[in-house]
């Protein structure tokens, strides 16, 4: 007979050395997951006419921005954590310690992907709806990171999938027994976010969303999950009029994803011929083209050697001085 664990184990390793580098498993996942999302959007934006392998000149830009704009949030939203007495200031720079927010990363790569965009002559919108899904899938394997660092629990639980964290945790709840189990809402997040790459699928599929409307839908179903699961978790934040600051700024991604889709579906009623900007577009070589071409010039040259040298010959005599 099969049983199964009535909760789900904390991992017993978050990091391993590798000779004198330290190497963790959240940034392992942090670099996977840019990964898939890269692949993901080149893979979108060609199919939408942009040149293959163009997208590195735009997320050469995005990702450094996006750490150090999910950085500067976490820690604006947890300043306890490491400012005041006592406290290192030098913690603010150990991401590999965890701590970074989605908010600011999208921040930060929202103005990073701008000017990658229009250096590399490509229009920003069309960016934002092929990244739309990949960010989904990159945040996912976020989250699985942060099981590694066994953070991101919600309140007690006692369903099955409860997750274990053990009670030395700085993050446990004063006053709970140890071997209390919570929700896990980083399990929650990996689940809602893969079926947002799903819904964000079909609804291109069925509406043909361009100009920036995937991203609003990318807004609007990332914001109303987290909106949800940031009021069951336990960790300490900052509070602004009697909520969260992450739900403040999931309520407002929300908003934002509204905004986006009514006015990008008002200003462009027609469809989107070029991910490229006026003037910016890039043609492909046609192979069969550039051979014809290549063999005309060839053909031009071999007639111009079979001609005899005399009639290629300048008349020195003939030339007329036409200097004043």
């Amino acid at each position: 007979m099969v049983s199964f664990p009535l909760s789900i184990p904390s991992p017993e390793w978050s990091f391993f050395d590798l000779g004198p580098f330290r190497i963790h498993a959240y940034a392992i996942c942090i670099l996977i997951g840019i990964f898939l999302a890269t692949a993901v959007t080149s893979r979108r934006l060609t199919k939408r006419g942009g040149e293959p392998g163009v997208v590195l000149d735009i997320i050469l830009w995005a990702v450094p921005l996006g750490i150090v704009g999910a950085r500067i949030f976490h820690v604006l939203t947890h300043p306890d954590d490491y400012f005041g007495a006592g406290k290192n200031l030098w913690e603010v720079f150990a991401v590999w310690n965890g701590g970074i927010a989605i908010f600011g990363a999208l921040i930060g790569g929202a103005i990073g992907a701008y000017i990658g965009c229009h250096r590399a002559g490509i229009r920003f919108w069309s960016f934002a709806d092929a990244v739309a899904p990949a960010l989904l899938l990159a945040q996912a394997m976020g989250r699985l990171g942060n099981w590694f660092n066994h953070e991101l629990f919600g309140l007690p639980t006692t369903l099955p999938w409860g997750l274990e964290i053990e009670s030395t945790n700085a993050a446990f709840p004063v006053g709970l027994p140890a071997g209390t189990l919570f929700h896990p809402i980083f399990l929650y997040e990996i689940v809602w976010n893969l079926v947002g790459v799903a819904v964000i699928l079909i609804l291109e599929r069925k509406f043909r969303l361009r100009w920036g409307t995937s991203l609003g839908v990318y807004l609007i179903w990332y914001g109303v999950g987290r909106s949800v699961f940031e009021t069951i978790r336990v960790d300490p934040s900052e509070i602004f009029l009697g909520l969260r600051t992450n739900v403040w700024a999931a309520l407002f991604a929300i908003v934002l994803g509204l905004v986006i889709i009514i006015v990008q579906s008002r200003r462009h009623t027609g469809v989107e011929l070029s991910p490229y900007l006026p003037g910016r577009e890039w043609k492909p070589v046609d192979p069969e083209v550039e051979s014809s071409e290549t063999d005309s010039k060839l053909e031009d040259h071999g007639d111009e050697a079979d001609e005899p040298v005399e009639s290629r010959e300048v008349d020195a005599t003939s030339t007329t001085d036409t200097r004043p």
